[in-house]
């Protein structure tokens, strides 16, 4: 592999977040127009689930990041910049959105289960301490979503570019130059 590109974990836990952070927007925005009971329930149940997933793969990538930095950047400037910017923010949401989600869930008197194993609460069952989770849940899932907008944006423009950057992300080097 070459010193330009990601390593094949660092591919892989990118990847892996990418399709949980999509489902995960999917499913949030869907599950609000089911009409209350075992449907919805179990949206919501499979949200929480996938939400602790992505809270569990963003420290995995931020664990493997600390022992093996990013290749530098194939070009400098303002857009490098720009891009670093964005990708510290993208870290940042993609920690505190699903934080978030779970202590406003923290803050029910429902149960938290990971795939259906119950995990312990951080809280109890406070109504102001769950709104204002779930305010800041909401907050940050929104600024998620224009970061991936402008993430997406920069990898189209590189791969429209031909530079060389986009493959550097891509399993086995797919779309070669």
């Amino acid at each position: 592999m070459s010193a330009q590109r990601y390593t094949l974990p660092a591919i892989a836990l990118h990847w892996a977040q990418a399709v949980v952070i999509v489902w995960l927007l999917w499913l949030g925005w869907t599950m609000l127009d089911l009409p209350k009971g075992a449907e919805r329930s179990a949206a919501y149940g499979l949200h929480k689930s996938l939400g602790l997933l992505a809270l569990l793969l963003i420290v995995a990538r931020l664990a493997w990041r600390r022992g093996h930095p990013a290749p530098r950047a194939i070009s400098g400037g303002w857009e490098a910049r720009l891009a670093t910017a964005v990708h510290h923010a993208l870290y940042a949401m993609l920690f505190l959105a699903p934080l978030a989600g779970y202590l406003a869930s923290s803050f029910t008197p429902y149960a938290i289960k990971f795939f259906g194993i119950e995990l312990p609460k951080t809280g109890w069952p406070d109504e102001s301490l769950n709104g204002l989770f779930k305010w800041a849940h909401v907050v940050f899932v929104w600024s998620l979503a224009g970061l991936i907008a402008l993430h997406v944006a920069g990898a189209l423009k590189h791969a429209l570019k031909r530079d060389g950057t986009l493959q550097r992300m891509l399993p086995g080097g797919l779309f070669k130059n």
